[in-house]
């Protein structure tokens, strides 16, 4: 019986080392077949990681570039050398400076060419300035009935106010509902309904 179990146990390691063999020489067929493209997802990932942490450092020194131009600029807001290249440098962040000085200086005619300026906030924030500048409803009703804008609710309250002062005052009632309850503004609103608004 011994010598049956010692044959048994022999044709048991011959079967597992010949599928251990199989299986080396299909891995072996595969990695040939499949080479080069194993290869060119390697140096593509290395490619993408590498061009990212580049991109990444680029985007960082831009941003502490225009950032120091922006410190020179809060002490030399003359110096057209720093803002032409703050402009180039972040067009984003050089608009927030144009729309600042603009602002500090009331200076409404620098507003106007920020009116198409590629930054929604600023565009939003220059909108506003020019259409309560204008102590015009229409076109600060203009500015409120845009979705999203910052100060939608002021505009209403604003435009209620002139219309108040022209007299019109179920006009002046209709700007003032529109404001909503959860505004900073909804005391003021109350007050205008209860006092001024009848």
């Amino acid at each position: 019986m011994s010598i049956k179990d010692d044959i048994s146990m022999v044709k048991d390691e011959l079967n597992s080392e010949e599928k251990f063999f199989e299986k080396a020489v299909m891995t072996e067929k595969f990695v040939k077949k499949y080479k080069n493209v194993m290869i060119g997802s390697v140096v593509a990932i290395v490619v993408m990681v590498s061009a990212n942490i580049i991109y990444d450092a680029n985007q960082k020194a831009t941003v502490e570039k225009a950032n120091s131009v922006l410190a020179t600029l809060s002490k030399n807001p003359t110096d057209v050398a720093s803002q032409k290249l703050l402009k180039s440098l972040s067009p984003s962040m050089y608009d927030v400076w144009v729309y600042s000085q603009a602002i500090a200086d009331n200076d409404m005619k620098r507003l106007k060419e920020l009116k198409n300026s590629k930054d929604p906030i600023v565009k939003d924030l220059v909108s506003y300035e020019v259409a309560q500048d204008s102590k015009n409803v229409i076109a600060l009703s203009d500015y409120a009935s845009k979705q999203d804008s910052i100060y939608k609710d002021l505009a209403l309250v604003q435009s209620a106010v002139i219309l108040m002062n022209e007299n019109k005052i179920e006009e002046a009632h209709q700007k003032l509902v529109q404001v909503s309850e959860q505004s900073s503004l909804n005391q003021v609103v109350q007050a205008l309904l209860h006092y001024g608004v009848k």
